[in-house]
């Protein structure tokens, strides 16, 4: 039912857009919102084109935000912050689950925004937004047991701890799972008793605020959820705003750094999620099918624009033939095209420069003596509408070696790089080779090795005869450069509240003077 004019207007709300084909989203309707209402765009000399990655066509146009409001962003953040922190737990657990509620409801066609936006296929997107929910409603069940403790001191003192709120967060989103991470940095935000001002990245501004309409809906006081659209330039701004206590940062490790020295101007708390290049162990006893769709997983999810990726795959060499054989099998059939399709399972990377460095990536492989065993080619699908749309086959690398640029730096794009190793000392030492150290996986049916390699890897997570499995009730977060500050699981509460200690004397004061 939709009229492909530019004139035509959704309102995300109230046309339901399950209907939404590859090339058909039109978005007219401004991208910014606080004050609980969308908010046009004050000044539009900056704006800048967002593309639909499938079909290379431009779905609307990101406008930046300025200082002045970015300023009326964060004051509204804050009015409403005021209001919220003072409710308690329960009150705000109620509403956030039936924000909960309200995108399970609207599961369908958030996802269909999503994947115009960014290119992944339907059946992830919709698992995406499920992600979502899951992650309000299980801090909607933590609010109403944040507590502090009583400490008994002598003469019948005591002392006692208060979880508080921060007050204004701000959260600083990634294409590659724009929604998603939203709903992530938001859930725990507003669990505490925070507002938060929420940037998405410039190449997907359309999802975040249909959340920031769903929590108006589900009764959050006016400006507690806001949306500002823009790049460096806004993020700027927003890291050195006085009346912002957090930022919670997800992206990559040059601009993590960059707001973490912003942040501290203003010795403001900062959470940051960043890049990764982690390793995937696959042990000779392993059960090699679950370590094939291991290796799949670890790879190609979001065309392979997934920061915990497994992209550094270790196989021991008496298993390497079988394996690779399998895997290349597998990585011909998987159907890459129209992301809105059901059996489609790799849709379209997020733009046209970001296509060209993931194939440049490839080339140069080729030319340090990388074997390309399939793919890894721009792919153009027979479908018309999506010529000039941004896929490319999935890529498997072999020949490749420890010091190779492919192997060492984060391509973000469909390519498995596939290394032999021989003893478990070596492959240990190997895989904690990197500055990075957000996740690592290993394969193995002997559960000693499993654990004790866990033990010995250094990244956050360490996934055991599995991989890419991100439960909401489990910390997520990296180790070395790969950031600090987790998100997910309980853990994540004392990243968004302050322990304040009040002591009460019971008798009379002692003292020196």
């Amino acid at each position: 039912s939709f009229v492909m004019s530019p004139k035509c207007v959704i309102n995300m709300l109230l046309v339901p857009f399950h209907n939404v084909s590859t090339g058909a989203l039109v978005v007219t309707e401004p991208l910014n919102f606080w004050g609980g209402a969308r908010v046009k765009p004050k000044d539009t000399k900056n704006s800048e084109p967002v593309y639909e990655p499938a079909t290379g066509r431009v779905l609307c146009d990101m406008i930046p935000c300025g200082e002045e409001e970015v300023d009326e962003a964060i004051k509204s953040a804050h009015s409403a912050y005021l209001k919220w922190s003072k409710l308690s737990g329960m009150e705000r657990a109620r509403i956030m689950l039936e924000a909960a509620r309200i995108i399970r409801e609207r599961r369908d066609e958030i996802a269909r925004a999503e994947v115009a936006n960014n290119g992944k296929s339907i059946t992830e997107a919709q698992v995406d937004i499920d992600v979502a929910w899951q992650c309000i409603e299980y801090y909607a069940g933590i609010a109403p047991t944040l507590s502090g403790q009583h400490i008994q001191l002598p003469g019948g003192s005591f002392a006692y701890t208060r979880r508080e709120p921060l007050g204004v967060c701000v959260g600083i989103g990634a294409w590659n799972y724009p929604f998603q991470i939203a709903a992530w940095k938001s859930a725990p935000a507003l669990a505490c008793g925070n507002a938060m001002v929420f940037k998405p990245s410039p190449m997907t501004p359309v999802t975040a605020v249909m959340l920031a309409e769903i929590y108006k809906e589900a009764g959050v006081p006016d400006g507690l959820f806001n949306v500002v659209q823009g790049g460096a330039e806004t993020g700027g701004l927003l890291c050195h705003h006085p009346m912002v206590a957090k930022v919670s940062f997800t992206g990559s490790v040059p601009t993590g750094k960059k707001v973490m020295e912003m942040a501290a101007k203003g010795v403001k708390q900062v959470t940051l999620e960043l890049g990764g290049k982690s390793p995937l162990i696959i042990f000779k006893d392993c059960e090699l099918e679950n370590a094939i769709k291991g290796a799949l997983m670890a790879n190609f999810l979001t065309q392979g624009e997934v920061c915990c990726n497994g992209t550094r795959v270790f196989v021991q060499r008496e298993i390497m033939p079988q394996f690779l054989e399998e895997v290349v099998k597998r990585t011909k059939v998987i159907s890459v095209g129209d992301p809105m399709c059901e059996e489609t399972r790799m849709g379209a990377l997020i733009s046209k420069p970001h296509m060209e460095k993931v194939l440049g990536f490839i080339k140069q492989a080729k030319e340090q003596g990388a074997k390309v065993l399939c793919g890894g080619e721009r792919f153009v699908p027979s479908d018309p509408k999506l010529k000039d749309g941004y896929f490319v086959s999935p890529c498997v690398l072999d020949n490749c070696r420890d010091d190779m640029t492919c192997v060492k730096e984060e391509i973000f794009g469909p390519v498995m790089s596939v290394l032999p190793f021989d003893t478990e000392d070596e492959v240990l030492q190997r895989a904690n080779n990197t500055t990075f150290g957000l996740a690592s996986g290993v394969f193995t049916r002997d559960i000693a090795r499993a654990h004790r390699v866990a033990e010995n890897l250094q990244a956050g997570t360490c996934y055991i005869n599995n991989y890419n499995v991100g439960p909401v009730e489990v910390p997520f977060g990296g180790y070395k450069m790969s950031g600090f500050g987790r998100e997910n699981g309980q853990v994540t509460i004392e990243y968004y509240s302050q322990l304040k200690t009040v002591v009460v004397e019971m008798g009379d004061v002692e003292s020196f003077f």
